[in-house]
C-alpha cells in the first residue's frame, strides 16, 4: 500500500549468482506487494543469466545492528573459549575412542 505521500513501499533485492553461494544485495525497488517486487526485480538484476535465485526483502522488516553495538554483538568472549575447546577433561582410561 502506498504511504502517506503516495509512494509504495521499498524492498531490497537480493540475488544468488550461483547455486550454493550467498545472496548478495543488488539494490532497491518500490513495489505494493512481494509478488510485484519480486516480477520488478527480475528485468534489471539478473542480467546476462548470472542469478539463478531472487529474494526480496520488505525494507521496513529489516532490523540490522549499529556500527556502535559492534563490540557487544561482536565481542570473542574470550571467557567462555574453555568451555568450547574441552582440552581439561581428564579421559577414562577404559574408554574406547
Amino acid at each position: 500500500m502506498p504511504d502517506k505521500i503516495g509512494r509504495l513501499p521499498l524492498w531490497e533485492v537480493f540475488i544468488r549468482g550461483k547455486r550454493g553461494l550467498d545472496h548478495k544485495h543488488a539494490g532497491s525497488i518500490h513495489a505494493a506487494d512481494g509478488e510485484q517486487a519480486l516480477q520488478y526485480a527480475r528485468d534489471p538484476y539478473p542480467r546476462r543469466n548470472e542469478g539463478c535465485s531472487i529474494w526480496v526483502v520488505k525494507s521496513a522488516d529489516i532490523i540490522a545492528s549499529q556500527f556502535e553495538d559492534n563490540d557487544s554483538l561482536f565481542d570473542p568472549a574470550i571467557d567462555k573459549m574453555i568451555y568450547r575447546h574441552p582440552t581439561f577433561y581428564d579421559v577414562p582410561e577404559d574408554l574406547k575412542l
